[in-house]
């Protein structure tokens, strides 16, 4: 049988965490990360100069921030968003967010997978004049594809 205690403290439990969902979701546009509309990506004010290079590059008419930024398969894809989105609150809400964002070894990771969504056959003739099976990373040196500045 639950004390009055416990009771109190799952009721408050429960309405911190409904509060912080619905700040999230309702306020801070949190249901926008659930597309694939690139302004949702705009909403932090960190990622402006991300997304206005975006729209100056050639990648704007053939891939959108979900396309080289997430995983193919849905949970795989709301994972990383999940992952990337509660990071970013939570660093940009203490104020420990970098001034200059840096992409982490996971994200580059699924960034050179997306680029050979598209572009595997030029990767494969690379390969041809490589003496090894070493994977190659295409943001290594392909840095400000897709975010012109």
């Amino acid at each position: 049988m639950f004390s009055r205690k416990i009771l109190v403290i799952t009721a408050a439990t429960t309405g911190l965490f409904l509060g912080i969902g619905i700040y999230t979701f309702l306020y801070a546009k949190g249901y926008s990360y659930i597309t694939d509309d690139p302004e949702a990506c705009a909403n932090c004010h960190s990622m402006n100069p991300q997304f206005n290079g975006w729209i100056k590059s050639s990648h704007r008419s053939a891939a959108v921030c979900n396309d080289c930024h997430t995983p193919q398969g849905a949970a795989a894809k709301y994972y990383v968003k999940a992952s990337n989105g509660f990071w970013h609150s939570f660093y940009f809400t203490t104020g420990w967010y970098p001034d200059n964002i840096e992409i982490k070894q996971s994200n580059i990771d699924v960034a050179d997978d997306a680029c050979l969504k598209c572009h595997q056959d030029i990767v494969d003739m690379m390969k041809r004049f490589k003496d090894n099976n070493e994977k190659i990373s295409c943001v290594r040196c392909h840095t400000s594809v897709g975010h012109f500045d």
